[in-house]
């Protein structure tokens, strides 16, 4: 006899329908899984077989060929588990198999017959949803994650014998729906304040003077730009990188979603949130990292810690320890905020619309142009050029804030002066983004760090002074016709900050300090 049933897999971070179909014919015991299957889906043979004896049902002994369709497009994951077990049962007649009818079914089996929870959830059954199915049958694990998408019917399983409705009176599935009714599809004050715990959720209270470079992060806040810190060790630049959390805004409905999802497909979101994750991502991967660490890979794509990062912030902590080929591949998705991945059968595309923050020291040892008292620079000028060649002119030209974090020269001059903490800036980061808002109704959802082309032309509202002198520092400090942008849109969010409609000389003679490290490459 012959069985179809729905289930679904991740490719990328986007769900893919799949159907399993089970034919069971006489002949010699055997069970065979085409559709190029990958290990872990070939090894569910047995973990099936094992579930369904140990669940009361019996394991036919003829022969069985399990199709996963389409099958040009490799399969992988544990997600079919149920799916195949469902099939057998419904072939063999031992299921009703109009119980799974406009139903999508999604779990890994465990030998004793329980059911375990997989990863990519809410990408399945969003893409489920678009195929107009409306059931879903899932494992318990993964009823909290269901629940965000609406319009599904849900239905939990903690054990596969609770499909066998005879044990249940003929009641069908009534015993293992879910009501959630109530349960948030939306939940701005139940996501996970840092995603990771690499980031930092002190004050920007605490960080002793370093005014400039306060003043650095929330323009890079406020505007999405890209930041760059350089100094000796121990002035704050890592500090005031991972406070960054902290003065970033809330995510959009539409933006929760998406990182959500992405960390849903990654298997990385948190057990204690019980709501879309709404807090922007805080990555910082070591400097160990590979490309494919990086910017994700396998022979199905799966997300790397750009697209973790998307939405949020990507912090690279040392930027010279990276090695020079791995911080290259960041190249294309600074510019795109996107990630193409191509494979021999398909081409994977991943979201990337990240905001870089990067440090490092002047020099291996760290001192080189700081020296004080006994901390003298013993680096030749080979190993520095060496070290500072890590970072190439491509992408540094990508950077929009480029700033030198020096040693205070004493203690009561950094403590001077006004300084602002983590609410007051986030205040002053809000109030810059309801300006942008207000300003440009066609750009609303994309930051100035994301504009491009006419929405940057339409956006600036640049007097004339202003271009002079943007001209001017064009032709003085030879910068390339990709910074004179990035100035112009790091201008326009210190205009933001202030309030200002138009764009003055004082806002593009502070973007153009901003680009001081330009000078300093060999």
């Amino acid at each position: 006899m012959f069985s179809l049933i729905q289930s679904a897999s991740v490719y990328g971070v986007d769900g893919k329908g799949i159907s399993v179909e089970v034919d069971i014919a006489s002949g010699l015991p055997q069970i065979s899984i085409v559709g190029l299957p990958d290990p872990a889906v070939r090894e569910s043979v047995e973990r099936v077989r094992a579930a369904l004896k140990n669940s009361g049902f019996t394991f036919p002994m003829d022969r069985i060929t399990v199709n996963l369709a389409p099958a040009d497009l490799r399969k992988e994951g544990t997600s079919f588990d149920l799916a195949i077990a469902a099939g057998i049962l419904t072939a063999s007649s031992q299921i009703s198999a109009a119980l799974f009818e406009n139903t999508i079914l999604l779990g890994e089996l465990s030998l004793n017959g329980s059911v375990r929870p997989v990863a990519g959830v809410l990408a399945m059954l969003e893409q489920a949803k678009r195929l107009g199915l409306t059931r879903v049958l899932l494992p318990i694990g993964n009823v909290k994650e269901a629940s965000w998408i609406s319009g599904m019917e849900l239905f939990a399983l903690s054990h596969l014998n609770e499909l066998d409705i005879h044990k249940k009176k003929q009641e069908g599935w009534a015993h293992i729906r879910v009501v959630h009714a109530n349960d948030p599809i939306y939940n701005p004050s139940s996501s996970a304040a840092v995603l990771d715990g690499h980031g930092n959720t002190g004050d920007y209270g605490d960080v002793i003077g370093q005014h400039q470079a306060k003043r650095a992060m929330l323009i890079a806040a406020a505007g999405k730009h890209n930041i760059l810190l350089s100094g000796p060790p121990g002035t704050g630049k890592t500090m005031m990188i991972r406070r960054l959390p902290g003065i970033l805004p809330a995510l959009s409905e539409e933006e929760a979603l998406e990182v959500t999802k992405i960390y849903s497909v990654a298997g990385k979101l948190p057990s204690s949130s019980h709501g879309l994750l709404t807090q922007a991502p805080f990555r910082a991967p070591h400097h160990t990292i590979s490309s494919g660490g990086l910017i994700g890979g396998g022979s199905i794509p799966k997300p790397g810690e750009v697209t973790l990062a998307h939405r949020g912030v990507l912090f690279l902590d040392e930027l010279p320890e990276f090695p020079r080929q791995v911080l290259e591949v960041l190249r294309q998705p600074l510019e795109d905020r996107i990630v193409t991945i191509s494979r021999s059968k398909a081409v994977f595309q991943f979201p990337a619309s990240i905001m870089l923050a990067a440090s490092y020291n002047p020099c291996p040892c760290g001192y080189f142009g700081h020296e004080y008292g006994d901390k003298r620079c013993t680096c030749s000028s080979s190993i520095i050029s060496r070290y500072r060649s890590k970072i190439s002119g491509p992408l540094l030209d990508r950077i929009d804030l480029q700033l030198e974090v020096p040693r205070p020269i004493s203690l009561d001059n950094a403590a001077s002066g006004p300084s602002l903490n983590t609410a007051q800036m986030k205040a002053l980061v809000m109030n810059a983004i309801v300006f942008q808002n207000a300003r440009s109704e066609d750009s609303n959802s994309k930051r100035m760090g994301e504009l491009t082309g006419a929405a940057l032309r339409k956006s600036v509202n640049i007097k004339p002074d202003a271009i002079s002198l943007l001209e001017h520092a064009f032709d003085a400090l030879g910068i390339s016709m990709r910074a004179y942008d990035r100035m112009l849109k790091l201008a326009r969010t210190i205009a933001d900050l202030e309030a200002s409609d138009s764009i003055s000389a004082e806002h593009v003679a502070e973007a153009i300090q901003y680009r001081g490290l330009d000078k300093q490459q060999p």
